[in-house]
């Protein structure tokens, strides 16, 4: 478990790389080499690349998220980052952001509309695409 001046100082750490991530994925993004590197770079900060990313089962990523200590809404605006991520690259994402939505969803035991609306959405995506 983290001191309080150590949980601080990671959970700003972890804002500040996922705030990074997001601007890499805003549109319109133009999928290069420069911007898959800035990606590796801030995924670096997470103990992953896209690679690994890729690999992980949906379960594996969402451990892994725990294991880095991300709050919910960190968890949510990771989940989130891959929805715009899987949008503008050759990689898909959702199933993996789908199943982060879901843990917040159960485990945090508050009912929030937005995260419902998202697991929604991304299940009626899921399921057209199939």
């Amino acid at each position: 478990m983290l001191s309080k001046g150590l949980r601080d100082k990671e959970s700003t750490r972890i804002d500040n790389c996922l705030k990074q991530l997001h601007s890499l994925v805003l549109p319109p993004l133009d999928w290069n080499l420069d911007i898959k590197e800035a990606l590796e770079l801030e995924l670096k900060d997470f103990a992953m690349d896209l690679e690994s990313l890729n690999d992980f089962t949906p379960e594996d990523l969402v451990l892994h998220l725990q294991r880095l200590h991300f709050d919910w809404n960190q968890m949510e605006s990771f989940a989130d980052f891959l929805i715009a991520f899987s949008e503008a690259s050759p990689f898909s994402f959702s199933e993996k952001a789908l199943a982060i939505y879901r843990f917040i969803q159960k485990e945090s035991k508050v009912f929030s509309f937005g995260i419902n609306a998202k697991i929604a959405a991304l299940t009626d995506i899921n399921t057209n695409t199939k």
